[in-house]
């Protein structure tokens, strides 16, 4: 998808003006269809018709590359560092975009996956462009991820070596990994507010791919001062005849990940000396390279449409990135052990669970118990998760943070129900302490505003207000129960139109991105500590920030989230991911 140039002050009226257009209020919510049209609810696998296919391997938990134990992965010098094969990216795929479960209801099924989606709708694909890599047994391409076969399908080929040059900066089997939306599957349900859930999407999905190359030892930045332009071609997205009446993709961003060591049998080459390393890409050779021959035809995902939400397009044309930022990032100075150390402490149970056993048992809750309680030590540690020490250069960042070129847009106003230690009542998280005074002149000048009690220092956690929020939990999160029944929920703030007029009308998903990726270490955290969580993505906008008295745009809050004791629906019966696929790994 491609869209006509728009001068930077009508970009961000037109994405300042969709966000409040799209927010839910009291007495009306934001447009919709109303209803459900399940004759025409989209298909939620893409396949490209009419090209190769291959398999990956359908790994079993004890197989090789085994999975480190969960709370290892945040701690990457200890990770057994793998080598690039078809083995370790059939399991980099399984961590963060295949199936993890199928969920059956009487004569209904329906599949779940390793990343989050609003209404389990999937509107994200992945891509991945592949160089030539010792070992690896995958011709150099680009490859669409197909999630119900577990299997790549091959939209084109590349020339090794102009494909090595693409990738040139990088460090050695280094390669990219792509990600686009089709908003159609969202819109279908949630109408114009489905841009936001698209993003939101993109956000867990960067978050669960980092996670997963956490598990093999590899690294993995955004790509984002690449223009999408340039994305959308090498990912063939603006490539409408492979699309013709079937629903298009909008390119939302590339990242590059790459092994954060040698590993026996794929030496590193003298590059790898390099101090610092590119987010942008030669657009000449991406242009090159996608000037070859594609296979495919994408497979159309509903018969009809009914409505067609043109203020999402709007939007998402409003908020393309239009140009080329030459940024680079330093590598962080510290070395790593031997790759042949193997650390086995952390990869037994002795350390907890494995990190492969928390991904595939990450679900989204669907009712709380209303009872279930959290102690302080957990609270504060899951605090201490989202902290993306920003004060530290972006790979020297703890994982996931380490992916995300930009200091932290999003805090969290946290409505405290059931944490054993804490005053129930309202809290806030300031993810950059650098921000503190900015977020309080955007609030009502008589809240506490004091550190929370028995907080671990270096934690800026802030008690606002003492009392029971459980009712104006559930209230401003349209009406729903989960909200209130949980230990705790809390609502995502973003520093909104300043990041906006800063930056430009094209940092508006990125803020959704953050939130998603956010939400993406706090349901696999939920699980560690032997609960549940679930995003909400339906609230009342302005009486959100009414509780704390904002009234501009300054801070907008974009994602609600909460994370208690899970009522288990006994109807439902869970099926393997795979049992439909027949075939040796």
């Amino acid at each position: 998808m491609s869209y006509s140039h728009a001068t930077q002050a009508d970009s961000l009226h037109r994405i300042i003006d969709y966000h409040v257009r799209t927010k839910h209020h009291f007495n009306r919510y934001a447009r919709s269809l109303g209803y459900l049209d399940w004759a025409n609810q989209p298909d939620p696998f893409r396949r490209f018709e009419g090209t190769q296919l291959v398999s990956l391997p359908l790994l079993s938990p004890d197989e090789e590359p085994l999975s480190p134990a969960y709370q290892a992965i945040f701690e990457q010098e200890t990770v057994h560092c793998q080598p690039v094969t078809v083995r370790s990216l059939s399991r980099f795929f399984e961590f963060a975009l295949a199936l993890s479960a199928w969920k059956k209801a009487g004569e209904s099924e329906w599949a779940l996956r390793s990343n989050p989606s609003s209404g389990n709708l999937h509107p994200t694909e992945g891509y991945v462009v592949l160089p030539q890599i010792d070992g690896l047994e995958l011709d150099p391409g680009l490859y669409h991820y197909a999630p119900k076969e577990h299997g790549l399908e091959r939209r084109t080929e590349f020339p090794a070596e102009r494909v090595a040059q693409l990738l040139v900066a990088f460090p050695s089997h280094a390669f990219l990994f792509g990600l686009t939306s089709v908003h159609w599957r969202e819109a279908w349900k949630y109408g114009e507010r489905a841009f936001r859930y698209c993003n939101h999407d993109v956000g867990h999905a960067i978050g669960a791919a980092r996670i997963a190359a956490a598990t093999l030892g590899w690294n993995m930045t955004l790509l984002d001062g690449v223009a999408q332009n340039t994305v959308a071609m090498l990912l063939g997205t603006d490539r409408k005849q492979d699309f013709g009446e079937a629903e298009s993709e909008h390119s939302d961003c590339l990242a590059v990940v790459w092994p954060t060591k040698a590993v026996r049998g794929q030496r590193l080459g003298v590059k790898d000396d390099r101090k610092e390393i590119p987010l942008a890409l030669d657009s000449a050779i991406v242009k090159e390279l996608a000037g070859g021959a594609w296979y495919g035809k994408g497979n159309r995902l509903s018969d009809e449409h009914g409505v067609h939400w043109d203020i999402i397009d709007e939007a998402a044309e409003a908020s393309w990135k239009k140009q080329t930022d030459q940024l680079m990032i330093r590598f962080p100075r510290q070395s790593f052990p031997s790759p042949d150390t193997r650390h086995a402490s952390r990869t037994t149970s002795d350390f907890g669970p494995s990190a492969g056993h928390i991904i595939r048992q990450r679900r989204s809750a669907v009712a709380f118990d209303g009872k279930t309680s959290l102690s302080a030590t957990t609270f504060f540690h899951m605090m201490r998760r989202v902290m993306p020490s920003a004060e530290r250069p972006q790979l020297e960042r703890p994982m996931p943070w380490d992916v995300w070129p930009y200091d932290p847009t999003i805090h969290l106003l946290i409505f405290v129900h059931r944490v054993v230690g804490l005053t129930p009542g309202l809290y806030v998280l300031m993810r950059d302490r650098r921000r503190v005074s900015f977020i309080q002149q955007t609030m009502n000048p008589e809240l506490s505003w004091t550190i929370a009690p028995d907080c671990p220092d270096g934690l800026p956690l802030y008690w606002l207000l003492e009392g029971d929020a459980k009712k104006l939990a559930a209230q401003v999160s349209c009406h729903q129960d989960i909200a209130g029944d949980s230990a705790f929920s809390f609502g995502m703030l973003a520093e909104f139109e300043g990041t906006l007029r800063k930056r430009g009308a094209w940092w508006y998903p990125r803020m959704f991105w953050e939130a998603g990726l956010l939400g993406q270490i706090l349901y696999l955290e939920a699980e560690a500590a032997g609960v549940r969580a679930t995003g909400i993505g339906c609230f009342f906008d302005d009486p959100v920030h009414e509780i704390v008295g904002i009234q501009s745009l300054a801070v907008q809050s974009l994602y609600h989230f909460t994370i208690g004791g899970p009522v288990e629906d006994r109807r439902l019966q869970t099926l393997p991911p795979y049992g439909h696929v027949k075939r040796i790994s």
